[in-house]
Formats: C-alpha cells, sequence, structure tokens
C-alpha cells in the first residue's frame, strides 16, 4: 500500500521504534527491499536520492516502478525522494507520484534554508505529500567535527516552526558514507531535540553508525533512520566471496542470487535494530 509517512511516524513516536529509509538504487535493490518488508510485516520507506540519478535508473522510472510495486504490497510504503537538491527536483518527484520528498537546504544560510523548504512545503502540502527538511549538517565521515556539526534546540525549533516540515533531520554525530571506527553520538542533544521538536525527528548517515547506537536513537527519539552504504557493502561481499572460476551462463543468477541475500539479511538485522513494528494499513 503506497501511503505518506504521516501514520508511520506517528506509531513509531507513540512506540518508540524507527522506521527504516530503505535507499534503492535500481528495480532489483527496490524489489528486495519490499519483499522482505512483506515478509516481516512491517513498514518500510523506500529512498531514493538525488545524487544517485541516473547511474542505475532515472527519476521517471523509478518512480513508475516503485509506485506499481508500493501499490500491490500487503504493507504501508512510502516511496520518498532523499536528499532533493532544488524546488524544481523535489516538484518532479511530487508530479510523478512520490508520497514524501526531502529538499536538503542544510548547507544554505538558515533563512534561505526555511524559505527553500516552505516553497517545498507549500507545493507538497497542495499534493498531499509531505516534507523532511534538515537543519544541521549531517557531512563526510572525513570531516564530522564535534560540537559545530550538532544541531542546536533553538534552530531546531524554529526551522520546524516556520517552515512548516512534516518531519526533520537533525545531527547528532552522523555523517554519510562508511567510518574506520564506531562514531560518538550526542545522545543528551537528541533527548533535547525530542522535547523540544513536535514534528518527528529523522536520522541521516545510519550505515556503519554501531548497533548500540542505532538502537538508541530509534528507541530515544529518532522516528527514521537512512540506511544506504549498509545495503551496498552487504550486497556487494557475498558475490566477492563467491568461488573464483570459470565463466558460465549461470554465474549471472548466482551472483544475483548472492547479492540479494546480503541486502535481505542487512535489512532484517536493521528493522532489529529500530525495534520497528506493524503500523496499522
Amino acid at each position: 500500500m503506497l501511503v505518506t509517512s504521516k501514520a508511520m511516524f506517528q506509531a513509531a513516536q507513540a512506540g518508540h521504534f524507527a522506521i527504516p529509509s530503505a535507499n534503492f538504487v535500481d528495480e532489483d535493490s527496490l524489489k528486495w527491499h519490499l519483499e522482505v518488508a512483506e515478509q516481516e510485516n512491517l513498514p518500510i520507506i523506500i529512498s531514493l536520492a538525488e545524487s544517485h540519478l541516473n547511474r542505475l535508473i532515472d527519476l521517471e522510472t523509478a518512480a513508475y516502478l516503485a509506485r506499481y510495486r508500493a501499490e500491490k504490497a500487503s504493507v504501508p510504503v512510502v516511496l520518498h525522494l532523499d536528499h532533493g537538491e532544488s524546488f524544481e527536483t523535489c516538484k518532479k518527484a511530487i508530479d510523478l507520484g512520490f508520497t514524501s520528498v526531502m529538499i536538503d537546504g542544510s548547507k544554505l544560510p538558515m533563512a534561505e534554508n526555511i524559505a527553500l523548504t516552505k516553497k517545498v512545503v507549500d507545493y507538497a502540502h497542495a499534493h498531499g505529500v509531505v516534507v523532511e527538511g534538515e537543519i544541521g549538517h549531517v557531512g563526510s565521515n572525513e570531516n564530522a567535527d564535534d560540537n559545530d556539526i550538532y544541531t542546536t534546540v533553538e534552530e531546531a525549533t524554529t526551522f520546524a516552526q516556520e517552515s512548516q516540515v512534516d518531519s526533520l533531520a537533525v545531527s547528532i554525530g552522523t555523517a554519510h558514507g562508511l567510518y574506520k571506527g564506531t562514531p560518538k553520538l550526542n545522545f543528551d542533544r537528541l533527548h533535547e531535540l525530542a522535547a523540544a521538536v513536535s514534528c518527528p525527528l529523522v536520522l541521516h548517515g545510519g550505515s556503519n553508525s554501531g548497533d548500540d547506537n542505532l538502537h538508541r536513537c530509534a528507541t530515544e527519539g529518532i522516528a527514521k533512520i537512512n540506511v544506504y552504504s549498509d545495503f551496498m557493502v552487504s550486497a556487494a561481499k557475498p558475490v566477492f566471496a563467491l568461488e573464483p572460476k570459470e565463466p558460465e551462463v549461470e554465474d549471472y543468477y548466482t551472483m544475483k542470487a548472492a547479492a540479494k541475500k546480503g541486502m535481505q539479511d542487512m535489512l532484517r538485522h536493521v528493522y532489529q535494530l529500530f525495534a520497528t513494528q506493524p503500523v496499522e494499513k
């Protein structure tokens, strides 16, 4: 069932769990994520990042395939544009049938970020679509730098009130990509933000952030956690581990099966870490 994230996030906030935002990059990863969600009878947000467009799939094809599969699914499914970089991209995704979009103005000055986000919110809400904004900066793991990346309570409350976003991505110490070690997250800041901001909170940079960290985030105030790199690595590792041999016709199917199992095992693990629970359709 294709839905917005409103009911999902309300349930997550009330039940102290998080919904995985699972990035897909092609039809296979889309299909594999949805299979696990249905097997586990759990909700899912399937996300396509603007930065991943046209590597393996374009926005129009992704919208067509994802809407078709989501509408047939037996569990609630949100089709989400991740890290939209402009009003135009968000508008296009909305017009193509995405039920949720993120406009990422986090690198802009506060006033410009609010103005851009509010423009997307106005268009999206008029079309029954929800919007995620971001305040604070979740950079790459190479430049995560203590206090200057943390979202402040004042910033978050001002941004949420003035932009009217439906969910808010905040920075508490995670970073995009893979870490050399386990990041140290600021849970005190998370608790302060969760107490002060009424809209659901989102965590980016979930991959490789440490199982205990992710479980705590999911149960202590974060309603949605984004995962990308962990899925890609989990799909690739079992393929590389296959026994070398002379190429055969069946090898393509063998590699696909190995990648599928790796990615799906990771999503099952993510569901457990996030303590995700079923949500009413």
